[in-house]
């Protein structure tokens, strides 16, 4: 966990990717698609459409669009056919990445991503030359200000909770995929209401970048998969040291 606590504070040093409200929709949308499709649109039976619903409504998505997205996932709308597509790849200084996508085109989301790791001097890698690296867990974000660190890791732990870890501003909270929602739903039962949850793949170790110019061209390649309409979430075993994640956020 302690690696994507380091990642996190990466992403804070050029402030969060300036997401159009429209295009946080869509995304939360084709996950909701996407995991209906995957499990079926029932929540109670099918823990990512859960765990998507809950974000969708954390972001104060319209019941329409919700209840919309679930039907195109069944198939009781109509609609191109969304399909997930997970692609990998490594930056410059070796920092590997695993890109989530969802796409109603599958040759066009290639190509982009292709051009966008072509472009930032990276490359793609066969399937599973990457996947290994990383472990999917659920991830709940939780503010500093909802309560104490003990309270939060009591609930947390006591429901089924791996890890969690203190940064500046939140606690984040991992777990296996089985215990994602039930935790969280506890954490919402004692009072604490998550800030975030969403499945995520963690890496087992981190590739530490040094150089200021890579660790540039690296979070250059980042933002580049992120401002992609088919991207759903961009993950890297990027660490910086301390001094240059100084450097770089002065």
């Amino acid at each position: 966990m302690a690696g994507h606590s380091k990642w996190s504070k990466v992403k804070r040093i050029k402030g969060p990717l300036d997401v159009k409200r429209g295009q946080l929709f869509s995304r939360l949308s084709k996950e909701i698609t996407l995991a209906a499709k995957m499990g079926g649109g029932d929540p109670s039976a099918n823990v990512r459409l859960r765990a998507a619903i809950q974000s969708a409504r954390d972001q104060n998505m319209p019941s329409d669009n919700i209840d919309r997205g679930i039907k195109k996932g069944t198939g009781e709308l109509e609609g191109n056919a969304m399909e997930e597509m997970v692609y990998e790849g490594y930056a410059p200084g070796g920092v590997a990445l695993l890109i989530e996508t969802a796409t109603d085109n599958k040759n066009r989301t290639a190509s982009d991503i292709r051009l966008i790791f072509t472009k930032n001097n990276s490359h793609l890698a066969a399937v599973g030359s990457v996947a290994y690296l990383f472990q999917r867990k659920g991830l709940i974000t939780v503010p500093r200000s909802a309560a104490d660190e003990d309270r939060i890791m009591e609930i947390a732990l006591d429901a089924g909770a791996q890890d969690l870890v203190t940064t500046e501003d939140s606690y984040e909270i991992t777990t296996p995929v089985d215990r994602f929602y039930a935790v969280a739903e506890t954490l919402r039962k004692g009072g604490v209401v998550p800030e975030s949850q969403r499945l995520v793949y963690i890496p087992n170790t981190q590739v530490l970048v040094a150089d200021e110019h890579v660790a540039q061209l690296v979070m250059r390649l980042h933002d580049a998969l992120e401002e992609n309409d088919d991207v759903q979430h961009v993950h890297m075993n990027l660490e910086l040291p301390e001094e240059l994640m100084a450097k770089l956020s002065a």
